[in-house]
């Protein structure tokens, strides 16, 4: 059996869980998120805790199994908690600006500065000087490809380190014409 799939997953004190025969849908006090379980794949409650089984062992409902399991565990976290995602700008003269709740405005050193239209669910902030961004939201995937489709505007340089780049990333930089000389 799959080791992630069969752990249960437990639903904290105000989220509330209602399960259709093929949806999932989870309730809290950050929003509402709904999810089609895939064929294969069942999900019951019990005792506060929400369980998840599969018909057979086959390769492919053994992959769904462990996903599903994932899935609605970020689910029950993400409307309770919810999920955040911090970027940096790196460079001189880079930054970010808010303009209002659903779009940024970026100067990445292009002739023009760029502005990015925030997905609906997704807020942002912008804190020191416009050099860190966090992104915020209930759904973890949303959250995620929103950062990452930040970051493919101006990927880091592995040169200088200029650049947007997850705050947990870590940069090894190259050397430049002159390391390469002994």
């Amino acid at each position: 059996m799959s080791r992630i799939g069969r752990k249960p997953i437990k639903v904290p004190g105000g989220v509330k869980v209602s399960l259709g025969k093929s949806t999932v849908e989870v309730e809290g006090s950050k929003g509402k998120l709904s999810w089609d379980i895939p064929e294969g794949v069942s999900a019951k409650i019990e005792d506060e805790k929400i369980l998840i089984d599969r018909v057979n062992d086959e390769k492919k409902i053994k992959a769904l199994h462990g996903l599903s399991r994932a899935v609605i565990s970020n689910m029950v976290t993400g409307v309770s908690e919810g999920f955040s995602r911090t970027l940096e700008i790196v460079g001189v003269g880079y930054r970010a600006e808010a303009l209002g709740k659903s779009q940024i405005k970026f100067s990445l050193g292009y002739s023009n500065p760029v502005e990015f239209s925030l997905p609906e669910g997704v807020s942002a902030a912008v804190e020191e000087r416009g050099t860190r961004l966090i992104l915020q939201g209930i759904d973890k995937q949303v959250v995620g490809q929103t950062a990452a489709r930040i970051r493919e505007l101006r990927p880091p340089d592995s040169y200088k380190g200029k650049g947007i780049r997850y705050s947990t990333e870590t940069m090894k930089l190259k050397p430049g014409k002159a390391g390469a000389k002994g």
